[in-house]
């Protein structure tokens, strides 16, 4: 169970108090999206950031380290090139981090910096093989495209299945039962305590 954003339901999201509620509610990772700052700082936060004040990345790992999993969404990291975005980032991570992209090329950096974080791409744009390609742990699926068809073509690929962004109830019990590996959710507290009424296996 992934806390989209940290606890966002409960809290700002992308706030340390976002992050520290999904780390009370027992959620298995939380997301969060970093963005660089006029200054090249590393800030975490969905939009790009403009002016007002958003943690700093490593502000947000200190609170999560040996707390909960971390999956760090490197947002529009062309973008930030002249910053050394990417390697930077990277820096700051422990190896048991998960780095997620849209773009591929950014993915492909992760895997040749740093080759043992697994990695996430979001396929909403590039085809499952190419993640498959790239040494990739797992693929990222927007729910609507989310069908069995899909889970079966990143088995076959021996690609881990993660579904963005499910705060439906009735939606996360199926995707449970179909089998995906991770649910990106806004609701983790929720989530969690459907998920414990479910039978085992």
């Amino acid at each position: 169970m992934i806390a989209h954003r940290g606890a966002s339901s409960e809290a700002p999201e992308n706030t340390l108090a976002a992050f520290g509620r999904a780390i009370e509610i027992g959620a298995d990772f939380v997301e969060l999206d970093v963005h660089a700052g006029p200054r090249g700082e590393l800030l975490v936060s969905h939009d790009r950031p403009r002016g007002h004040e958003v943690p700093q990345l490593g502000e947000v790992l200190e609170l999560c380290r040996g707390r909960i999993g971390v999956m760090v969404e490197l947002k529009t990291p062309y973008r930030y090139r002249r910053f050394g975005f990417v390697e930077r980032v990277l820096e700051l991570l422990d190896d048991d981090a998960v780095v997620v992209c849209f773009e591929p090329g950014a993915i492909a950096r992760v895997r040749a910096l740093r080759p043992e974080l697994r990695t996430v791409q979001h396929v909403a744009f590039v085809p499952m093989r190419l993640a498959a390609a790239r040494g990739c742990w797992a693929v990222g699926l927007d729910d609507r495209r989310m069908t069995r068809r899909s889970l079966r073509a990143a088995a076959r690929l021996g690609l881990a299945t993660t579904v963005y962004t499910v705060n439906d109830e009735a939606r996360i019990e199926e995707l449970a039962e179909l089998g995906v590996t991770g649910i990106f959710t806004d609701v983790p507290r929720q989530a969690l305590a459907l998920l414990a009424r479910l039978p085992a296996g």
